[in-house]
């Protein structure tokens, strides 16, 4: 985000304001020099303005990134739900129609997922099997529904909603993020204004120089070095305006993509800020471990890894449900009376029902108790992960800490700087227009001053971010 500011010709010149102003100032590579340049200002076209807050409450709604974010966090939240559905009835139903041997069995049935059905028999027992095959048909509806499950689905449901915590966590660290960014571009924006203001006024101070240079030669009262080095500051400057312009550009595109605005450039809003205060070392230490995002999210981690192996332990325990179903069947092998139904078994013509309660317990099954082991292990590295974090998290909350104060007194020493470098300047410009002081002298104090005053814009800049860093390291 700092690039529509820190637009040094060299990489490791983007961190030193001394870079800022080179690239602000200097001629690019392989300029032209008969080419001419634009002497007039060239105002850059004006766009969609917002404050802050505003920015901020827009790229809450319209971020695609955030809004990636919040969809993930439902899906979770709704997976969560599935658990709990198992104590809800459920409803099935099958018909089947079958040609098999039978042997002590007159309906043959297939077991079926959805109904509960218990197999009835009433064939003729011989000593010996018999091979032809007789028709069966069934049509039959079943419920099911759980009576006690010994807690299993209660381990399940925890589980599922310790991922949703998980989710919340990385939504809110969207969150932070998408606020920081949008921060950062926002005041890039304000910084970029602030750089093209001081160079234009320095492109308007070098005009009434130049013209003033160049009557003082045309009357002799100077040399003509002196209209020549005040026409070479002017072309100076008007470079630094131009680059000036197109930043605020680059820096408006910056901030529309942040905040996910449909046109291509933002504009900032120059409106008066509420100033927060910076709280003690202290205090931002101990805001970090207790709110921010990472942490809670490794915290959470280990919490939902300990539920899920409380529910995949509670695989094993028991289980009681009811089980209640109505059936209509028919086989065409012959009873043990003799009798065959009508319809050779084609037709299910022999209404049954049946009523239960079922338990069920799995004494003992090898892989879950494998799959316990494994995710107790997991346990104990999201427990050396969590300890991880939270000792970055108080390394980064003290580096930002540092870094804001630094910014803030550093700003107060910028603009005491951009105060003395106007009076240089001002003595300058007295000194040249009673003709006591040359273009080289004025276009220093010139230099000097636009320094200054790009110096305190990317200082203001500087703390706006530290600022909204150290927001973003406790939580806020």
């Amino acid at each position: 985000m700092c690039k529509c500011l820190r637009y040094a010709c060299d990489k490791q010149q983007r961190r030193s304001s001394t870079g800022l102003i080179l690239a602000i100032l200097l001629l690019p590579e392989g300029a032209t020099k008969a080419q001419p340049l634009p002497l007039t200002k060239s105002p850059v076209p004006a766009v969609p303005a917002l404050t802050l807050p505003e920015a901020l409450d827009y790229a809450r709604t319209h971020q695609p990134e955030l809004r990636a974010a919040r969809e993930r966090f439902l899906a979770v939240a709704a997976d969560a739900r599935v658990p709990a559905a198992q104590w809800l009835p459920s409803v099935g139903a099958t018909a089947q129609v079958l040609a098999s041997s039978t042997n002590n069995s007159t309906a043959t049935v297939l077991a079926s997922r959805d109904v509960d059905l218990p197999r009835i028999g009433g064939t003729t027992i011989g000593s010996s099997p018999r091979w032809q095959p007789y028709a069966t048909t069934i049509g039959a509806l079943g419920l099911r529904q759980e009576v006690f499950d010994f807690g299993r689905i209660a381990a399940q449901t925890a589980a599922g909603d310790a991922l949703v915590a998980i989710e919340r966590d990385r939504l809110q660290l969207t969150r932070l993020d998408i606020t920081l960014i949008v921060t950062q571009a926002y005041y890039a924006v304000r910084a970029a204004h602030a750089v093209l203001e001081a160079a234009s006024q320095a492109e308007a101070r070098a005009k009434v120089h130049s013209d003033f240079a160049d009557v003082g030669v045309k009357s002799g009262l100077r040399p003509p070095i002196e209209r020549t080095r005040a026409n070479a500051d002017l072309t100076r400057f008007v470079v630094g305006r131009i680059r000036a312009e197109g930043n605020v550009r680059v820096a408006r595109s910056v901030l529309a993509a942040a905040v996910g605005f449909p046109d291509p450039e933002l504009d900032s809003v120059d409106a008066a800020e509420l100033v927060p205060t910076t709280p003690s070392l202290a205090q931002v230490e101990q805001r970090t471990l207790a709110f921010q995002p990472e942490i809670l999210e490794a915290r959470d981690r280990q919490q939902a890894q300990h539920a899920q192996t409380t529910a995949i332990a509670a695989a094993e325990r028991p289980n009681l449900f009811a089980s209640a179903s109505i059936s209509a069947r028919a086989g065409g092998a012959p009873a043990n009376t003799g009798q065959v139904p009508e319809g050779q078994g084609f037709l299910p013509t022999i209404p049954n029902y049946d009523v239960g309660l079922v338990l069920s317990w799995p004494l003992y099954e090898p892989t879950i108790d494998a799959a316990v082991g494994a995710s107790r292990q997991r346990e104990w590295a999201y427990n050396a992960e969590l300890a991880s974090a939270q000792q970055k998290a108080r390394t980064l909350a003290q580096q930002v800490y540092r870094r804001t104060r630094i910014a803030e007194s550093a700003l107060e020493a910028l603009a005491q700087a951009a105060v003395a470098a106007r009076a240089n300047y001002d003595q300058a410009d007295a000194r040249f227009r009673a003709g006591l002081g040359t273009s080289t002298e004025l276009a220093d104090a010139e230099a000097l001053r636009l320094d200054a005053e790009v110096q305190q814009a990317v200082g203001g800049f500087e703390l706006a971010t530290a600022r909204a860093q150290l927001a973003r390291v406790m939580g806020d």
